[in-house]
């Protein structure tokens, strides 16, 4: 999103709508007052623009309406004195560039171009208090952040003292495992060959790699989160003190038929630490690749770039980890791609990280450990070289997903050629022989990717194609109107599907997420996949992979929910009083989404949360699932005459 806008710019959003770095504001009665929580939210998040003199309307389209010149110029110097007052804003992250009026017809436009804040500006927060006053922007909405997401933002801002720098109290080189750090040297040995630290005693040589650490200030020493993380006692690593939530999981998932064909983490049979989760996991990982790999004194020798691909990823997980937030690093392998995940946030925007060259490291104690032994790099290229390692193969580019509450990062790696042929041939048994070969290059990669991802979205073609954002939406909504695609509705972030395609989306997070939760809740006895809901589970996402549970009812019970529904979805016209009774009674014993409303109900999604649910939440005829979070995108409603412990 480039500083400054343009008016084509902000027509061209109009005809998409409110997304994750649009947000349109009336302001005819004045500058709204939500306007700030946006200005926050989009700084934590992406960035992005806020146009005053706009609306949306009931049907989520966007009406640009203007304000006059008196009106523009008065918020104009509005904003910039609240822009510079730190008892409102604590950072203004704004040049004069991106507060720009915009001619139109009789009136103006103002826009706001809200830029991504640094690692070291995060949290920008409102009226002097950090706690309460933090938003991110999900989709269209602005959300409060949680307290602990707002201590790891403050933790994430010191690049001078990163993460695993931390001095352990209490802890001393007897809780390393030594067999770690003598296997260390080793690996340290093939690969920088008759390096000085090599002579150097344990502790000294700790302190080199940042594993042991004094500070000057205070005069403290010991040793570091890094040094316990990389080569510590499993049962160490996981005291309170220390990182309690630590659990790495390599699971293996080449048979459909078999749980898992293969699984490695800390069970007790040898010291859970990073450097041993290392060495039994790369081999694993690096024989799951096409070309055959070479091992010498257990070092890599003549590696293609894809092994180098697959190598930095695993060691971005590795050292990029935020060890304070629940949930453990997962890797899986299937037979036609890898799965990277780890917990924490990225300390770039995504743009940044897109483009490469950005180097910033949470935890650089770990990122040098592993440097020294021929893992990582360290100068920005880590995403080059993952791009370039796939591209080599020709294989689909790797996709990065993020996720919230709690905040994950996962990485997917497909070995599979952009179109394959068994793809080409599926869209041409579905649609015809005909229609498929009719089909621009643009729309062909369109309906692959649906096929081959179970789903594909603006974002993702934006990776896949060298296309106009715009010109990519205008391309899936053609598909749409041709029954090739289908949409959960017509907005910035939506998901398209093949048409008649059931949504099959697993949603990767919610596999393993959930299980590396249970994991590291510290109940070693629980094995990952049970029925517990946790956050981002089936359960607390709605339609077409937003959460809610007509998915998951069965087909009875989604056949008496569409008859309760009936009089109003048959109807072109029902009155108000039809519509909220029918609403109403939908929501009686359960919690539905106002996509799953607006759905059984044959209307759009933005007219029934404008005309209905918000009404009926002020009447008292509905309640929230989520007290006091109205813009949450998990947000369900049920009746006010449900038993609260529904």
């Amino acid at each position: 999103m480039p500083s400054s806008v343009t008016f084509d710019q902000i027509r061209e959003a109009a005809v998409i709508g409110e997304g994750v770095d649009w947000e349109f504001k009336s302001a005819r009665g004045g500058l709204p007052g939500d306007l700030w929580e946006t200005y926050s939210a989009f700084a934590n998040t992406e960035g992005g623009v806020i146009v005053l003199g706009a609306r949306e309307q009931s049907d989520g389209s966007i009406n640009l309406d203007g304000l006059s010149e008196d009106r523009a110029l008065q918020y104009q110097r509005d904003l910039w004195n609240t822009l510079n007052n730190r008892g409102k804003v604590n950072h203004n992250l704004c040049r004069d560039e991106d507060l720009k009026l915009h001619p139109m017809g009789d009136g103006f436009l103002l826009s706001l171009h809200v830029p991504t804040a640094g690692r070291a500006q995060k949290p920008v927060y409102l009226n002097g208090s950090p706690l309460g006053n933090t938003f991110k922007r999900r989709h269209e909405g602005d959300y409060h952040c949680t307290d602990s997401e707002v201590r790891r933002m403050f933790a994430d801002a010191d690049d001078q003292t990163p993460s695993d720098y931390r001095i352990l109290e209490g802890f001393t080189l007897d809780d390393l495992d030594q067999a770690s750090l003598t296997q260390y040297r080793q690996r340290f040995r093939a690969a920088k060959g008759d390096h000085p630290w090599l002579a150097l005693e344990n502790r000294e040589l700790l302190e080199k790699l940042q594993g042991w650490r004094r500070d000057r200030n205070s005069g403290r020493e010991g040793l570091t989160l890094a040094g316990l993380l990389m080569f510590g006692k499993g049962d160490v690593i996981k005291d309170p003190d220390a990182a309690p939530n630590f659990f790495p999981d390599y699971r293996e998932k080449l048979d459909p038929s078999i749980r898992w064909t293969d699984r490695i983490y800390p069970d007790g049979t040898w010291e859970g630490n990073l450097f041993q989760f290392y060495q039994r996991v790369w081999p694993k990982l690096s024989s799951g690749l096409p070309t055959p790999f070479q091992l010498e004194a257990g070092m890599r020798r003549d590696e293609t770039p894809a092994h180098k691909a697959l190598r930095e990823a695993f060691v971005n997980a590795l050292i990029h980890a935020d060890y304070n937030c629940p949930g453990g690093t997962v890797i899986e392998r299937y037979p036609d791609q890898f799965v990277i995940e780890n917990p924490g946030t990225l300390l770039v925007s995504f743009d940044q990280y897109r483009r490469g060259g950005a180097s910033e490291c949470r935890n650089k104690g770990l990122q040098q450990m592993f440097l020294m032994i021929g893992g990582g790099e360290r100068a920005g290229s880590g995403v080059d070289t993952i791009l370039k390692g796939w591209r080599s193969r020709h294989w689909r580019t790797p996709l990065m997903k993020r996720q919230s509450e709690p905040d994950r990062v996962m990485l997917i790696l497909p070995m599979v050629s952009l179109i394959p042929d068994e793809t080409l041939r599926a869209l041409e048994e579905r649609f015809g022989k005909e229609v498929v070969e009719g089909l621009s290059p643009a729309e062909l990669q369109a309906l692959a990717t649906a096929l081959i991802e179970d789903s594909v979205t603006n974002v993702r073609l934006r990776e896949l194609l060298d296309e106009h954002p715009v010109d990519i939406t205008r391309l899936l909504q053609g598909l749409c109107d041709r029954g090739l695609l289908a949409s959960d509705n017509r907005r910035r972030w939506t998901t398209y599907r093949l048409n008649g395609a059931k949504n099959t989306e697993s949603d990767l997070f919610s596999s393993t997420s959930k299980e590396s939760l249970q994991q590291s809740s510290g109940d070693s006895q629980q094995l990952p996949g049970d029925s517990q809901q946790l956050p981002g589970d089936s359960q607390q996402r709605g339609v077409g992979g937003q959460g809610g549970i007509l998915s998951t009812i069965s087909p009875e019970e989604r056949a008496r929910l569409e008859a309760i529904a009936d009089p109003i979805a048959s109807k072109a016209k029902a009155t108000a009083e039809e519509t909220q009774r029918v609403i109403e009674e939908l929501c009686q014993g359960r919690f539905l989404n106002s996509a799953e409303i607006a759905q059984l109900l044959n209307r759009s999604k933005g007219a029934v949360q404008q005309r209905f649910l918000n009404a009926m939440i002020k009447e008292g005829s509905l309640r929230y699932r989520y007290a006091g979070a109205a813009n949450r995108p998990d947000q369900a409603y049920t009746s006010a005459k449900t038993p609260a412990t529904e």
